[in-house]
Protein backbone atom coordinates (compact mmCIF):
# COMPACT_ATOMS: atom_id res chain seq x y z
CA UNK A 1 0.00 0.00 0.00
CA UNK A 2 1.25 3.47 -0.93
CA UNK A 3 0.19 7.01 -0.14
CA UNK A 4 0.48 10.05 -2.40
CA UNK A 5 -0.27 13.73 -1.89
CA UNK A 6 -1.38 15.60 -5.00
CA UNK A 7 -1.80 19.36 -5.24
CA UNK A 8 -5.11 20.04 -7.00
CA UNK A 9 -5.95 23.47 -8.39
CA UNK A 10 -9.22 24.67 -9.83
CA UNK A 11 -11.45 23.50 -6.97
CA UNK A 12 -13.82 26.26 -5.88
CA UNK A 13 -16.54 24.54 -3.83
CA UNK A 14 -17.68 21.42 -2.06
CA UNK A 15 -18.98 20.04 -5.34
CA UNK A 16 -15.47 20.18 -6.76
CA UNK A 17 -14.17 18.29 -3.74
CA UNK A 18 -16.85 15.62 -4.26
CA UNK A 19 -15.97 15.36 -7.96
CA UNK A 20 -12.27 14.85 -7.26
CA UNK A 21 -13.03 12.40 -4.44
CA UNK A 22 -15.42 10.40 -6.62
CA UNK A 23 -13.08 10.22 -9.60
CA UNK A 24 -10.24 9.00 -7.37
CA UNK A 25 -12.35 6.46 -5.51
CA UNK A 26 -13.61 5.18 -8.85
CA UNK A 27 -10.11 4.02 -9.77
CA UNK A 28 -9.39 0.35 -9.13
CA UNK A 29 -6.74 0.19 -6.43
CA UNK A 30 -7.59 3.43 -4.60
CA UNK A 31 -8.57 2.55 -1.05
CA UNK A 32 -9.00 6.06 0.37
CA UNK A 33 -9.05 9.60 -0.97
CA UNK A 34 -9.18 12.64 1.31
CA UNK A 35 -9.60 15.87 -0.66
CA UNK A 36 -9.29 19.30 0.96
CA UNK A 37 -10.58 22.47 -0.71
CA UNK A 38 -8.72 24.70 1.77
CA UNK A 39 -5.37 22.91 1.40
CA UNK A 40 -5.90 22.36 -2.36
CA UNK A 41 -4.71 18.80 -2.09
CA UNK A 42 -5.73 15.17 -2.27
CA UNK A 43 -4.16 12.54 -0.05
CA UNK A 44 -4.66 9.13 -1.64
CA UNK A 45 -4.00 5.65 -0.28
CA UNK A 46 -3.65 3.12 -3.07
CA UNK A 47 -2.40 -0.29 -4.15
CA UNK A 48 0.52 0.44 -6.47
CA UNK A 49 0.08 -2.94 -8.14
CA UNK A 50 -3.27 -1.69 -9.53
CA UNK A 51 -2.95 2.07 -10.02
CA UNK A 52 -0.20 4.68 -10.16
CA UNK A 53 0.12 8.43 -9.58
CA UNK A 54 0.09 9.18 -13.32
CA UNK A 55 -3.29 7.45 -13.65
CA UNK A 56 -4.67 9.41 -10.69
CA UNK A 57 -3.41 12.69 -12.17
CA UNK A 58 -4.97 11.83 -15.52
CA UNK A 59 -8.33 11.03 -13.90
CA UNK A 60 -8.36 14.32 -11.97
CA UNK A 61 -7.37 16.28 -15.07
CA UNK A 62 -10.11 14.48 -16.99
CA UNK A 63 -12.58 15.83 -14.45
CA UNK A 64 -11.46 19.38 -15.26
CA UNK A 65 -8.87 20.14 -12.58
CA UNK A 66 -5.13 20.68 -12.64
CA UNK A 67 -2.68 18.52 -10.67
CA UNK A 68 0.88 18.99 -9.46
CA UNK A 69 2.33 15.96 -7.70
Amino acid sequence: MQSATLTVSGMTCGGCVRSVTNVLQGLDGVTKAEVSLEAKRAVVDFDDAKVNVAQMKSAIEGAGFEVDA
